[in-house]
């Protein structure tokens, strides 16, 4: 790498040698996310990786990807870098859990229009420290600069995830029947979702970001934003080592409506109670803001419920025992009904 540096791509605008230090930068806190599978560094043309098949007989790969979206023009705004990337492993690992699977591995990808080693790094910390809430190893990725096409402090960023679980122990939502329970797991706030409207209802260009707002516990609105998206893989996992887990639902885009019905079969309902739901006062200072119509909210955020999981009645009250134990203040939200509906939210 040394003898690695070309002037006349610097004078284009990319600096090979900034990359080199921005893998620098983050090598001590990618080696914090091994798990023990890496069979490489990072560095070469792949990253390779030895799964652990103890105990399952018939392995099947899950594979997810997805980026943050826009909520990265707050981070920008902002110029703090350093959390966003728990948000993208968040939306990868949270979706493959759904089908149960323990996520093994992590690549990242960001397109910047200037590589600043020092923000790069920090965008890398944030991404380590969501496969360490997430359990799996960042053994790879990519920074791509890209002047002339993006400006110099824009940056893309997104990630792909490959997870595991036994064929038998697939979730299968052809065991759900009328009765099950719908359980809550609480969200962090807007998660990485629907922050185009976002920025639109606050009129973010113009809005104060960084003073106390009583209404959202002292907390900036700024702060508030960009919490990132909660991970439930491991209490999940603990989860389906003791419970029957009928189907999973990661609220992301498309809020309720979406979401709750991709895991529910034909010909039964997700009867969502809304007297139940406890909706953080962000979700309220968005809906005041732009006058948006309450359907319009439950159909682009996740109005505090960051994941919904359907179990047996008879399972509910142990579901929401190993769900504390595993620091998820998780509460019942409704219950699966027949009907062609999908969900019904009253």
């Amino acid at each position: 790498m040394e003898k690695s540096f070309s002037e006349s791509y610097k004078s284009a605008g990319v600096d090979i040698t900034a990359g080199y230090r921005s893998v620098e930068l983050m090598k001590a806190d990618i080696k914090r996310t091994a798990t023990g599978g890496e069979v490489s560094g990072i560095g070469g043309f792949g990253g390779l990786f030895m799964p652990d098949l103890s105990g399952i007989k018939e392995p099947v790969l899950v594979s997810g990807t997805d980026g943050v979206g826009t909520k990265l023009a707050i981070a920008m705004m902002l110029d703090r870098h350093d959390t966003i990337g728990i948000d993208c492993v968040a939306m990868c690992v949270n979706d493959i859990i759904c089908c149960g699977a323990k996520p093994l591995f992590f690549l990242d990808y960001i397109a910047c229009g200037k590589n600043v080693p020092e923000k790069i790094a920090a965008i890398v910390k944030g991404v380590c420290d969501g496969c360490i809430m997430a359990g799996c190893s960042l053994i790879g990725g990519e920074t791509a600069e890209h002047p002339g096409m993006m400006p110099e402090d824009d940056y893309d960023l997104a990630g792909y995830c490959t997870g595991i679980v036994d064929r038998s122990k697939i979730i299968d939502n052809n065991t759900m029947n009328a009765g099950d329970i719908i359980i809550a797991l609480p969200s962090s706030g807007v998660h990485s979702n629907g922050f185009s409207l976002v920025r639109k209802a606050l009129d973010i260009k113009n809005a104060d970001l960084t003073s106390p707002v009583d209404e959202l516990g002292g907390r900036s609105l700024g702060e508030a934003l960009l919490e990132p998206t909660r991970i439930y893989v491991k209490p999940v996992l603990a989860l389906l080592n003791e419970v029957d887990v009928k189907g999973i639902s990661h609220i992301t885009g498309g809020g309720f409506y979406e979401n709750i019905p991709r895991s529910i079969p034909d010909g039964l309902c997700a009867k969502i109670r809304k007297s139940s739901l406890k909706i953080p006062p962000i979700f309220d200072m968005i809906q005041r803001a732009g006058n948006i119509p309450e359907r319009d909210m439950f159909n682009t955020y996740n109005m505090g419920v960051g994941m919904s999981i359907v179990v047996p009645a008879e399972s509910a009250e142990r579901a929401l025992e190993i769900l504390k134990e595993n620091g998820e203040n998780a509460y019942i939200i409704g219950e699966i009904i027949k009907n062609e509906d999908k969900i019904i939210i009253e």
